[in-house]
């Protein structure tokens, strides 16, 4: 690779790039002198991990035992570093050196996934002992076994997606305690609720001023961060049914997704298309982080693979690009608790019997909490409701079940198991550490 262009990106890290103004992100506490293992900060586009990696460049320079001149930061999807190689690394060092006297101490690598080969660069630099090593990546195959497998336990995430509502009020600079829920700060609390629930927390999006503008963003993110990528990533041939695809998910998200039915469904509008390749896709997606999947609760690896998933979107915000969010709201809040579940960790799935149940979560190998959210209990729904949750905890021996809505606050008794039913900003303010 040329040696001027390398010596104008590292330059340009040390000269001109300037920390900017951060909102502190809740991950899990890093400390990147303390590590061993090369970090991972793994999520969707325009979520925030490069300004996480600033958060963390930012606490090095704070302890004063750092300056930017121990430190290598490279934005990968740089044009200038197109072609970047393993045979790159050693020009690339040479380059830091000459400008700064030394070697790097800190490595951030931003969006490794564009570059060739990146496990083999990052084993090759973790091998030598003489870096801390911080990266990011788009692309959910940065959490699987196969790269932990491939990096030989060298390798830990963290999981970075759009705001949480705490992070959100954090913006907003409305603070929280539980005793602040029964002073007039509830209503401010409420009010913000309401906004999040409908733009999402794409922090670009709800620095916005009017809702045009932010659904002029998010549509540009639909088009370029998950459309456009996935297209051009994986080099998608059968673009219509792509397109109807994000389309099905952008209007029945919180909603079983059947390969088989929606396979039908493009056949009688004379589509073809093959249980493989809609599988394929909405794996891409998955992958790109545009979508969750949860799978049917079951004991069967087989059952779980037969059975459709459950869909859900990374960013509530997206939903505004569908149906109007009065149609929607009672899905919207489902999936923002499915968001905060996987932002959690949670191990979830969906229990369908007689009745369902929307989320049941797994500690270990045992299921220990069923959770049912709905907009609102009325006499209308609240039989079907809670028969739902009643029969998932029979069925799967849990004795801690909860209802989630927008308002409403009580505690029942039911068969020897008790339901909470609490509204979804107290439950993620909360965050009790069952889920």
């Amino acid at each position: 690779m040329d040696r001027e262009l390398l010596l104008s990106v590292v330059a340009e890290w040390l000269e001109e790039v300037t920390i900017p103004a951060l909102i502190p992100r809740q991950a899990a506490h890093v400390d990147p002198e303390r590590l061993n293992r090369i970090l991972a900060i793994v999520g969707p586009r325009r979520a925030g991990k490069t300004y996480f990696m600033y958060q963390l460049i930012q606490s090095l320079l704070d302890t004063g035992r750092w300056t930017k001149q121990d430190i290598l930061f490279l934005d990968l999807e740089d044009y200038r570093l197109t072609g970047f190689s393993l045979g790159d690394v050693g020009e690339l060092f040479a380059v830091f050196q000459q400008l700064t006297g030394q070697y790097p101490h800190f490595l951030f690598f931003d969006e490794i996934q564009r570059l060739p080969n990146w496990s083999r660069i990052l084993r090759t630099l973790h091998n030598q002992h003489r870096f801390k090593i911080i990266i990011s990546g788009s692309n959910s195959q940065l959490l699987g076994r196969e790269v932990a497998t491939e990096l030989r336990g060298r390798y830990e995430d963290v999981m970075m997606l759009p705001f949480s509502f705490e992070e959100y009020l954090s913006y907003r600079r409305i603070s929280y305690s539980k005793t602040a829920a029964y002073t007039p700060t509830r209503g401010k609390i409420i009010a913000a609720f309401e906004e999040y629930l409908n733009y999402g927390g794409f922090p670009e999006v709800i620095m916005l001023a009017s809702s045009s503008e932010r659904r002029r963003l998010l549509q540009s993110y639909f088009q370029t961060v998950f459309y456009k990528d996935v297209l051009d990533r994986y080099n998608i041939k059968a673009r219509y049914i792509f397109d109807v695809l994000m389309r099905e998910l952008l209007e029945d998200f919180s909603e079983l997704f059947s390969i088989s039915r929606f396979e039908k469904h493009l056949k009688s509008n004379d589509l073809p298309g093959s249980k493989r390749t809609i599988s394929n896709y909405l794996h891409y997606l998955q992958d790109a982080f545009f979508i969750l999947l949860t799978e049917k609760c079951a004991y069967s690896p087989r059952k779980r693979l037969m059975n459709p998933k459950k869909v859900y979107l990374i960013d509530t915000g997206l939903a505004v690009l569908g149906m109007p969010f009065s149609k929607n709201r009672g899905k919207i809040l489902e999936n923002l608790v499915a968001i905060e579940l996987c932002r959690r960790g949670r191990e979830t799935y969906y229990f369908r019997n007689r009745h369902e149940c929307d989320f049941i979560i797994k500690t270990g190998s045992q299921p220990t909490k069923a959770i049912q959210v709905c907009w609102e209990l009325t006499p209308r729904n609240e039989k079907r409701e809670i028969a739902g949750l009643v029969e998932a905890m029979k069925s799967l021996n849990i004795s801690d079940g909860a209802i989630l809505t927008f308002t409403q606050s009580e505690e029942r008794k039911l068969n020897g198991g008790k339901i909470s039913i609490q509204p979804v900003w107290r439950w993620l303010l909360d965050r009790p550490p069952e889920g």
